[in-house]
C-alpha cells in the first residue's frame, strides 16, 4: 500500500487516524501496532510472520542483554541477535544473488530459490539491530513492553521507505507523546509537500526516463536527458516518501529525523553523502564505521574502513553487482577526496559543485543499470563515445516537452523556493496579510462546543484597519471596481454590528461577518474557524 495510492489516502489513513485519536492514551500504541500490521499485510501478508520473528528475537535478546550487562553473556546474546537479524536479511535478500554468482564463476547450475523480497526488510532489520546494540552499549534501557517495541519496529509511516528511526530517537515518545492541532496541521503540510514531490515531479521524470529506455533513436542529448531525469526522479521519489513519513509521524505525535538536506547543492562527494539519506549514513557511521576503528587507527585503516562501509552500503541498496560497483564508485571518490581533493574543492566551490553533480550523475546511471555492461554503454554514450549523434529529432521533442519541468525540478531541488517563501513572509505586504488573517481568527459553533479546541481566541477589531484601507483605496490607490464596493460594504456591516451591540447591551455572537465580493453586495457569510 503506497502512500500515494487511493486505498491509503481515502480508506486506511482516515480510519487509522480516527481510531487512533479516539482511543485512550494507554491504548494508542496498540492501535498503531494493529494499523501497522494491517498496512504490512496488505502488501505482504505471508511475510508478516517474518517481521514478527525479527521483533520477538530483538525483544527477547534485548532483555537478556540488559540482564547480563557487563558480563560475557551479554556479548554472546548481542552476537546471536545480530546473526539472527542479518541471517534473515541475507537469506531473503541475497541468497539468489549468491547462488547466481557461484554459478557464474564455477559453471555450476545450482537451483535458485526465487524468493520475493519482503517489503521493508532492510529498514526494520536495521532498526532492530540499532535497538539491541544501543541496549548493549547502555545507551538505552531495554523495552519491557512488547507492544511498545513492536509498534516502534513496525510503525507504518517509516516501514517501507524510511527514514531509519533509531529506538533512542522515539523511546520517550513511545511512552508519552503530546498531540495538538498545530502539530497535526504541520504534519499534514509536510505530507502534502512530499505527496507533491512524488506525484507532480517524480512520476513525470519516470515517464521521461522510460521514454529513453524504450527508444531505439539514441543520441548524446537523449542520454543526458535520461540521466538528468533519473537524477531528479530518484531524489523527489525518495525525499518525497521521507517527507510523507515525517508528516505522518507528526500527525501521530512522533518526531522522525530528517533524511534529505538539498544534496544537489553539495560541493564535494563527502558533503553530498552528508545530505543524502542522512539516516542511513549516520547508521553506518555509528554501527559499522566507528566500531571498525573509524579514523582512530591510522590513515590506511581509515581508508579500508571507508571501503568496507561503502561495499555494505551498495549491498544494502540491492542484491546485484551493479549496486556493489555503485558502492565502490563512491568509495573511490571519497578516498580520493580524503587523500587530496577535498582542500581543492573547498577552495574552488563552483568547480566543486560541477565536479559533484557530474560524478553523482554517472553514479546514478550505474545505479539504474541492469548490468555493468549496460552502465558502461550509457556512460560512454554520455561522453560521446560509440558514434552516437549529438542530437536527434526524438531527443529535441522530449527536450521541448519536458524542458520546463526539468527546470522546475532543478529549482525545487535547491533551497531557493524555501528562501523565497521566507523572504515573502518577512515583507511588508505579507506581514499585513498575516495581521488580517490573525484578526479574522474567530470561533465556529464546533469550536464553541469544544469539538476541536476550547482555547479562546479573541478577534482583533478590524474596523480601524478597514476604514484606513477604504480611505487609501478611495484617495490614493483606487481598487478594481469589482472589489471597491466590497470594502465599503464590509465597513458598513461592521458598523451596523457594533451599533446593534451597543443597543442590545450585550456581546453579539462571536462570528465575524464579511462581504460577498463576487456578487458585489453586502450579503454576509460566516468565516469558518481556523485552528
Amino acid at each position: 500500500m503506497l502512500f500515494s495510492s487511493v486505498p491509503f489516502l481515502f480508506y486506511f489513513l482516515p480510519a487509522a487516524l480516527l481510531i487512533y485519536f479516539a482511543a485512550p492514551r494507554q491504548l494508542k500504541n496498540a492501535v498503531l501496532l494493529l494499523a501497522s500490521l494491517f498496512f504490512y499485510a496488505w502488501g505482504e501478508p505471508k511475510y508478516m510472520l517474518l517481521m514478527l520473528v525479527s521483533i520477538v528475537q530483538g525483544y527477547g535478546f534485548g532483555l537478556l542483554i540488559e540482564k547480563h550487562r557487563g558480563q560475557k553473556a551479554s556479548k554472546v546474546f548481542l552476537t546471536l541477535s545480530i546473526l539472527v537479524s542479518l541471517g534473515l536479511l541475507g537469506y531473503f535478500k541475497y541468497a539468489d544473488f549468491f547462488l547466481s554468482s557461484v554459478n557464474a564463476v564455477t559453471g555450476l547450475s545450482l537451483p535458485l530459490l526465487k524468493l520475493s523480497l519482503p517489503i521493508g526488510i532492510s529498514f526494520y532489520t536495521f532498526q532492530v539491530l540499532s535497538y539491541v546494540i544501543d541496549v548493549y552499549r547502555g545507551e538505552t534501557a531495554a523495552q519491557r513492553n512488547f507492544i511498545d517495541l513492536s509498534a516502534y519496529v513496525s510503525l507504518f509511516p517509516q516501514l517501507i521507505a524510511g527514514p531509519i528511526v533509531r529506538y533512542s530517537d522515539v523511546a520517550a515518545e513511545l511512552k508519552s507523546r503530546t498531540h495538538s492541532v498545530s502539530a497535526a496541521a504541520e504534519g499534514v503540510r509536510r505530507f502534502t509537500v512530499g505527496f507533491a514531490k512524488k506525484i507532480l515531479l517524480a512520476n513525470q521524470f519516470v515517464a521521461l526516463a522510460s521514454a529513453y529506455k524504450s527508444t531505439q533513436d539514441a543520441s548524446v542529448l537523449f542520454v543526458w536527458l535520461y540521466a538528468l531525469a533519473f537524477l531528479l526522479q530518484v531524489y523527489f521519489d525518495f525525499s518525497g516518501y521521507s517527507d510523507m513519513a515525517i508528516g505522518l509521524g507528526r500527525m501521530l505525535g512522533f518526531h522522525f529525523p530528517e533524511n534529505f538536506n538539498y544534496p544537489y547543492i553539495s560541493t564535494s562527494i563527502t558533503e553530498f553523502w552528508r545530505r543524502w539519506h542522512m539516516s542511513l549514513g549516520s547508521w553506518f557511521r555509528d554501527y559499522l564505521y566507528i566500531p571498525l576503528g573509524g579514523s582512530r587507527k591510522g590513515k590506511a585503516r581509515q581508508l579500508l574502513n571507508i571501503l568496507i562501509v561503502w561495499l555494505a552500503t551498495g549491498l544494502w541498496h540491492g542484491a546485484a553487482w551493479t549496486f556493489v560497483l555503485w558502492g565502490l564508485w563512491f568509495a573511490v571518490l571519497l578516498l580520493l577526496e580524503k587523500l587530496a581533493l577535498l582542500p581543492v574543492l573547498e577552495k574552488h566551490r563552483v568547480l566543486g559543485h560541477v565536479y559533484t553533480l557530474f560524478f553523482v550523475t554517472l553514479g546514478f546511471v550505474l545505479f539504474d543499470a541492469d548490468s555493468a555492461a549496460q552502465a558502461v554503454s550509457r556512460i560512454s554514450a554520455m561522453l560521446g563515445a560509440g558514434g552516437l549523434p549529438l542530437s536527434s529529432t526524438q531527443a529535441v521533442y522530449y527536450l521541448k516537452s519536458y524542458g520546463p519541468l526539468l527546470v522546475l525540478g532543478i529549482l525545487c531541488a535547491t533551497p531557493l523556493p524555501k528562501m523565497i517563501v521566507a523572504k515573502l513572509r518577512k515583507s511588508k505586504g505579507a506581514a499585513t496579510a498575516l495581521d488580517v488573517r490573525a484578526a479574522l481568527r474567530v470561533h465556529s459553533p464546533a469550536a464553541r462546543h469544544g469539538i476541536f479546541s476550547r482555547r479562546v481566541v479573541q478577534p482583533v477589531p478590524l474596523l480601524p484597519l478597514l476604514r484606513r484601507a477604504s480611505h487609501e483605496s478611495k484617495n490614493k490607490r483606487r481598487p478594481h471596481p469589482r472589489h471597491r464596493g466590497s470594502v465599503r460594504a464590509y465597513v458598513r456591516a461592521v458598523e451596523h454590528l457594533q451599533e446593534r451591540r451597543r443597543r442590545v447591551g450585550k456581546r453579539a455572537p462571536p462570528a465575524q461577518a464579511v462581504p460577498n465580493a463576487e456578487r458585489g453586495r453586502s450579503a454576509l457569510r460566516t468565516l469558518p474557524v481556523e485552528f
